[in-house]
């Protein structure tokens, strides 16, 4: 399906207020009827990663089609699960129970603001699996079910939850405004769980998360494979700046256990990002080694359930345990730290086999990564930079002129907030914030997060992304705003794409894509680094582009 032209696309968000329909519905909420067609849906999981898993019901099937092939009894299926949850998880006993439906949250959410759908307001999407809990255990549900909105489980409501729970990225901003704390991600979570029951679920989650537990990480690369990558960054790096840098893998006896996403290792611009982490490394001297068997530090459980989630962080930590390191150096991830901060404890455990992480360069122990034994790069880097162990030029990233995107899950999980910034003053002459409403806490997502990111639902994508598209486009005409860095390799994946579509090139470069590319804070830090041995004068930065120097002009 062809993705709209930017104008179309403008003024089909402002003058239709759903994307299904291109009306406001007129009908109740309960009685508009969810409309799959090519383009709003993503693809089903495939029968061989739905047996993978060890879920049920394996069949060819589509969600364009009036039959979805659901298995005998598929009702009593749900509803026992649902039962089972609420029992085991006191957070959705509670949402369940507590909202009052002011619609404090309904604007905030990126997809409603995309599409004009009712049924994306966290609210209603929420009430979606409400109004079947209320059906089933609310008080009183047989004499006021009419009033109280309660529904039975049927097709068109487990189509709905297919439809929406797909059109939620568990971004959690709707629980920043939500004056009872409500976390809607989590009942999307619970929904996506439910209708795995059922064997309901896209490809674009299974197959990465069957490739992270069969190969270490979420695109199937080899051991071998993946040690080669990186042997190409490493020899970029020796062309770029003269530096020999030189990391082992699977060493035991190393301090530091480095886990990154894998898209670092194998695409751009998450390549650039990862070179930096390579010349922050050599510039201090840290002992550390990398796992081709632990090659994944993002955690596609998240969007799947509960038991795949903690598999999957188990990983990590084995690995660490099998090497013998003390700690675990995290690099620029989204929802491995939303995983580690909010639900390590519980699914895995305290890491009482590692030592709290003390950074063998200033001394810091960082005691907020007691339990997790696990460090933010960010944290680590600006430790670094407060206590002046690295000397770094900012000129020498002067033709960027950043503005920075909070990650969802670094942000509102793990309230990773003045890192960052304080990274960005020391390595760039100058960058700009967005406007204040969307950013730290209420930072507005990338749009494609929990595994969204497919290309089947571009349209979609970059729908929901527009919020944040539009304050980058702000930046950009007020201050020249050029790059966009973060640290999240989903929303390096994410973000590009975002960015080309909504902020076309203006220049005369016949090669440029957008006016604002978006990158890795890390790369920015490899950039500035004046490293001992580098080519005099070196000129060149991390994708080859020409830095600034003391002979050029910024």
């Amino acid at each position: 399906m062809a993705i709209p032209k930017v104008e179309e696309l403008r003024v089909s968000v402002a003058s239709e207020p759903n994307m299904f329909t291109g009306a406001v519905p007129k009908a109740d909420w309960q009685d508009t009827f969810t409309e799959f067609k090519e383009g709003n849906f993503a693809y089903p999981a495939k029968p061989e990663m739905v047996e993978y898993h060890g879920f049920p019901n394996s069949r060819i099937w589509s969600p364009d089609e009036d039959d979805w092939k659901l298995p005998d009894g598929w009702e009593k299926i749900i509803l026992d699960g649902l039962k089972e949850r609420l029992g085991k998880f006191r957070s959705l006993k509670l949402y369940m129970d507590i909202c009052v439906r002011c619609g404090a949250c309904a604007d905030k959410c990126h997809f409603f603001l995309g599409t004009g759908d009712p049924k994306n307001m966290p609210v209603l999407r929420a009430e979606l699996l409400r109004s079947v809990y209320r059906n089933e255990y609310s008080v009183g549900r047989k004499v006021l079910s009419k009033m109280l909105g309660n529904r039975p489980m049927t097709v068109k409501v487990l189509k709905e939850w297919f439809m929406y729970s797909y059109q939620c990225t568990e971004c959690r901003r709707c629980s920043v405004f939500c004056p009872y704390g409500i976390d809607t991600a989590e009942i999307t979570m619970m929904m996506r769980e439910l209708l795995h029951l059922v064997g309901v679920g896209i490809n674009w989650i299974l197959e990465p998360a069957a490739n992270s537990n069969r190969t270490g990480n979420h695109m199937g690369l080899q051991p071998h494979t993946f040690k080669q990558n990186i042997e190409f960054l490493v020899d970029d790096v020796k062309d770029i700046t003269g530096i020999d840098v030189t990391p082992t893998f699977n060493r035991k006896g190393a301090e530091v256990l480095f886990i990154t996403p894998s898209a670092d290792v194998f695409a751009e611009p998450g390549i650039f990002t990862f070179m930096g982490y390579l010349l922050l490394f050599k510039h201090i001297g840290l002992d550390y080694t990398l796992s081709t068997y632990a090659s994944e530090g993002g955690n596609f459980g998240l969007f799947t359930n509960n038991e795949l989630m903690k598999k999957l962080n188990g990983k990590m930590y084995a690995e660490a345990e099998r090497l013998g390191v003390k700690w675990i150096l995290g690099g620029e991830c989204g929802h491995m730290w939303r995983v580690l901060h909010q639900y390590m404890d519980t699914m895995n455990g305290p890491a009482d086999f590692l030592e709290v992480p003390k950074s063998p360069i200033t001394g810091t122990v960082f005691k907020n990564a007691a339990s997790t034994k696990m460090v933010h790069i960010s944290e680590f880097t600006a430790d670094l930079i407060k206590h002046n162990k690295l000397k770094l030029d900012p000129k020498r990233n002067a033709h960027r002129v950043p503005t920075f995107h909070d990650s969802c899950n670094p942000a509102r999980a793990m309230g990773l907030l003045d890192e960052p910034r304080y990274i960005l003053d020391a390595v760039v002459p100058k960058w700009h914030e967005m406007n204040e409403n969307c950013i730290r806490e209420k930072t507005f997502c990338c749009g494609s997060g929990t595994g969204l990111n497919t290309g089947e639902i571009m349209e979609l994508r970059m729908r929901s992304g527009l919020p944040r598209a539009n304050a980058v486009q702000d930046v950009h005409e007020k201050y020249g705003v050029n790059c966009l860095a973060n640290v999240c390799a989903i929303d390096r994946a994410t973000l590009q794409p975002l960015m080309e579509y909504w902020i076309p090139p203006t220049g005369d470069d016949p090669m440029a894509t957008t006016d604002v590319n978006v990158i890795g804070l890390s790369e920015l830090v490899g950039n500035a680094l004046v490293m001992d041995g580098e080519i005099e004068n070196r000129d060149q930065g991390l994708r080859f582009e020409e830095l600034v120097t003391d002979d050029t002009e910024g």
